[in-house]
């Protein structure tokens, strides 16, 4: 993980951490790094999420790209995989998308696309943050005409709402869904969407006002939707997050459906249609057991990359694979998209439940979960947990203490100040008690005063 870039581009508070100069300097430095080969005046598509501070940014943003000569063309409130989709779909040279994706509205990010719609390589990026914070290489003064431009694209969300509907061959009949756009991204593109899809759509969580994105709703906020979908009595609900690029599902029972069932869903799917690229499904690490016993009874290799959906996107491009993602909710599918797409994610779900005309609970059925415990440890101190001994012991006794029937997975996170300690296995008052004797010591050693 770099300086300013972490693994979902460069996060933090917004005008605290991730402040306008900073923003300035990145849209400067990007705009130099990635357009400085080229022989035509270059084009940078921007689009944001919905917080308070995305409009901030995006100025800053645009006047650090023009002051390097090159256009910037904004795309307004938009999802993430739109902007991924649409750098290709406008021939610009990069594309750029303000948005902190599920944390809350304090926080915002930076996550920029190259030419070819993928996130950039570290390589670029520590050229970038090397021209930020150690002045590396000076940057040119650009005057007069050669400035670049700003102008606003009008038919981005049709753009991108078109691709995502042709990306299956008919409607879905009406299913009742509810959907819930964590009063983010999706919110400008949701509509329209499934309304073409003929289904029988209830929204909420759509009306963002700047500062209730991700707040009590989406994907990191279950509960609304569940109590809705029971309370409506729809066939599903699917939940976002802030910039719509992951997606969530509930079946007809109000059971949460996440990543990995998703995923078990579109492989068997794919698998039937002979369609599942060398018979391979990739997951991260941190996907649950259940899912790698499903792929052994199915027939299917798992890939279990590490976290983050950078990873697994560059092991399918490496081998040619059509589907992984995480438990999270970010779900590629490498025939339509370079990224994780929340929509696009929804849209082949209700078409699987169309074809082959089964309730989501049925779908879902196909994997067994795992007891699964999952905390999370707020950290002032972000030297390497690995380094402590004592925390070391702790992990290494519980993963002795679990053995063959369970798993200890402790990390960082690449996008908060976090440490996650995920444990897995059989009997969950075993696992709880572990994670709780884990995340107690990190807390201890590591974590915020409380």
């Amino acid at each position: 993980m770099g300086r300013l870039f972490g693994t979902d581009g460069a996060r933090g508070v917004a005008n605290s951490e991730l402040t306008c100069e900073l923003a300035l300097e990145i849209g400067r430095a990007a705009a130099y790094v990635l357009t400085k080969e080229l022989n035509h005046k270059a084009k940078i598509i921007i689009g944001k999420d919905t917080r308070i501070s995305s409009d901030m940014l995006e100025s800053a943003l645009t006047a650090g790209i023009c002051s390097m000569g090159a256009d910037a063309m904004l795309l307004g409130d938009i999802p993430t995989p739109a902007v991924a989709f649409l750098v290709r779909e406008y021939n610009a040279d990069a594309g750029i998308m303000i948005s902190a994706s599920h944390n809350p509205v304090e926080y915002n990010g930076i996550k920029i696309f190259n030419r070819d719609g993928f996130k950039l390589p570290d390589k670029i990026q520590d050229e970038i943050e090397s021209i930020i914070l150690d002045k590396s290489e000076p940057l040119p003064v650009i005057i007069g005409g050669e400035l670049g431009n700003v102008t606003r694209c009008r038919s981005a969300v049709n753009d991108y709402v078109e691709h995502v509907r042709n990306t299956i061959d008919s409607g879905v009949g009406g299913i009742k869904v509810a959907i819930d756009c964590a009063n983010g991204s999706a919110s400008a593109t949701a509509h329209q969407l499934f309304g073409k899809l003929d289904a029988n759509c209830r929204f909420i969580n759509c009306e963002p006002d700047g500062v209730n994105i991700n707040k009590n709703c989406g994907s990191t906020h279950m509960e609304d939707l569940i109590e809705y979908v029971k309370e409506h009595r729809c066939q599903l609900g699917i939940a976002f997050d802030g910039d719509a690029d992951r997606c969530l599902a509930v079946d007809e029972n109000g059971n949460l459906v996440d990543g990995d069932h998703l995923l078990a869903i579109f492989a068997k799917h794919l698998k039937a249609k002979d369609k599942l690229v060398s018979n391979t499904l990739v997951g991260t690490v941190m996907s649950n057991m259940g899912l790698f016993e499903f792929a052994r009874e199915n027939k299917i290799n798992l890939v279990a990359t590490a976290v983050g959906d950078r990873y697994v996107l560059e092991e399918m491009l490496e081998h040619g694979y059509s589907v992984g993602g995480e438990q999270s909710g970010h779900i590629i599918f490498s025939d339509y998209a370079t990224t994780g797409d929340g929509q696009l994610t929804a849209v082949q779900l209700l078409n699987i439940m169309k074809k082959e005309r089964k309730p989501l609970s049925e779908l879902a059925a196909v994997m067994t979960d795992y007891p699964q415990v999952l905390k999370n440890v707020k950290i002032a101190d972000r030297t390497p947990f690995e380094e402590d001994k004592e925390i070391m012991q702790h992990i290494k006794a519980a993963e002795k203490q679990l053995g063959k029937n369970g798993r200890v997975l402790v990390r960082a996170s690449g996008t908060e100040p976090l440490i996650r300690v995920m444990i897995e296995g059989k009997d969950i008052n075993v696992i709880e008690r572990l994670a709780d004797q884990i995340a107690n010591i990190i807390q201890i050693k590591r974590g915020v005063e409380i």
